[in-house]
């Protein structure tokens, strides 16, 4: 695996970590978190969140010293722990936030939850059903949060926008979601892990989870059924343990339905990681979200297309909304609330794209290059 240096590249989804303005919930010092397992990038978004919204990062540890390196370049001041008992131990730490290895992410939430502070991992926060129900005991047991980085929302502008519309009643009762979520794989800088399925879970699990969280909230989903899904390796036979495509449909409790496609395959003509897209029916109107870029036009994110009862409109809301999720989340773990997102919502969202993952039907690609 090459290495990167740059932890806030467009070009590369692993290494995209956003930054938004400061805008502090509390004051300083009312809030302390600590980061343990650098393995993916998202930890750069996610303490980004975090220090923006008023958290102070105390303390790191990773195994790797140069990944430790790397995130002290990115937040001077932050101290270096010795091991991760350090940063249990240490009664000043509120929560721990992670990017472990997928298959670990769960292990490490009980440790920390089990040491008396909240967890913030990546997603997907789980590989197998049995980790979940591993985690709802631990956070009923100890009454410590499991808040998951479901960033294809949370950190995105356009999406939370899209969110205030619908709350506003801006098409209506949503009907369907569709979310499209192309990645680009950048093999060489991608780690061994990456490449094994026992590790990351399959597609559907890992950044299929974007889609299935998304659904849930855009919907007002509260449980889905799973309809079918499929996986794939159309074109890395190099990768075997590797899914570079998959899809699923689901049907919510209250009828509305979501098709998601995710996939390995973003051409490197495209200025960004990936076209992420996502379409919003409702009853009186509809949304399209233009993450990451407006292909052919402008290559810049968060563009939000809304035709309603009256006219067509087009908002660039980039640099315009913020990310109010991680406020939400220091003000749920200081007063013990459930704003930024209910443990209800975060387990779902796991449980429904690990359920898409496990009945995945892997399509044939015998005869697609003959």
């Amino acid at each position: 695996m090459k290495r990167r240096t740059c932890f806030m590249s467009r070009a590369d989804g692993m290494t995209y970590a956003p930054k938004g303005k400061p805008k502090p919930v509390c004051e300083k010092g009312d809030f302390v978190f600590s980061a343990i397992a650098l393995d993916h990038g998202h930890i750069y978004g996610m303490c980004n969140g975090l220090i923006e919204a008023g958290g102070v990062l105390k303390s790191v540890y990773d195994p790797d010293p140069k990944k430790v390196e790397a995130f002290c370049k990115a937040y001077p001041g932050v101290k270096v722990a010795s091991c991760e008992q350090e940063i249990l131990d240490d009664k000043e730490v509120m929560m721990v936030a992670g990017a472990a290895v997928t298959s670990e992410r769960a292990a490490l939430g009980m440790r920390v939850m089990d040491s008396g502070k909240d967890y913030f991992t990546d997603k997907a926060p789980f590989t197998t059903l049995e980790q979940l129900e591993m985690a709802k005991k631990k956070v009923k047991e100890t009454n410590k949060k499991y808040m998951v980085y479901y960033s294809e929302r949370l950190h995105v502008e356009s999406a939370i926008f899209a969110g205030q519309l619908i709350k506003d009643g801006a098409i209506g009762r949503v009907m369907q979601v569709i979310g499209l979520g192309p990645h680009r794989l950048n093999a060489p800088y991608r780690p061994a892990w990456f490449f094994e399925r026992e590790k990351y879970g399959g597609i559907l699990c890992d950044i299929g989870s974007h889609q299935v969280e998304q659904y849930l909230y855009f919907a007002d989903v509260k449980d889905a059924t799973v309809v079918k899904s499929h996986i794939a390796n159309f074109a890395h036979p190099q990768y075997p343990e590797l899914e570079d495509f998959g899809e699923a449909l689901l049907v919510g409790d209250n009828g509305a339905t979501n098709y998601f496609r995710v996939d390995w395959f973003t051409p490197d003509g495209l200025g960004t990681w990936g076209d992420g897209r996502t379409l919003i029916l409702g009853t009186k109107g509809y949304i399209e979200l233009r993450k990451y870029t407006d292909v052919g036009r402008e290559n810049t994110s968060d563009h939000v297309y809304l035709v309603d009862q009256q006219k067509e409109y087009h908002f660039d809301v980039r640099g315009k909304v913020g990310y109010p999720f991680f406020g939400e989340l220091i003000l749920d773990c200081l007063n013990r609330t459930e704003n930024a997102m209910t443990q209800e919502h975060a387990f779902k969202a796991a449980e429904l794209c690990l359920k898409a993952q496990a009945q995945a039907v892997r399509l044939d690609t015998s005869n697609f290059d003959k």
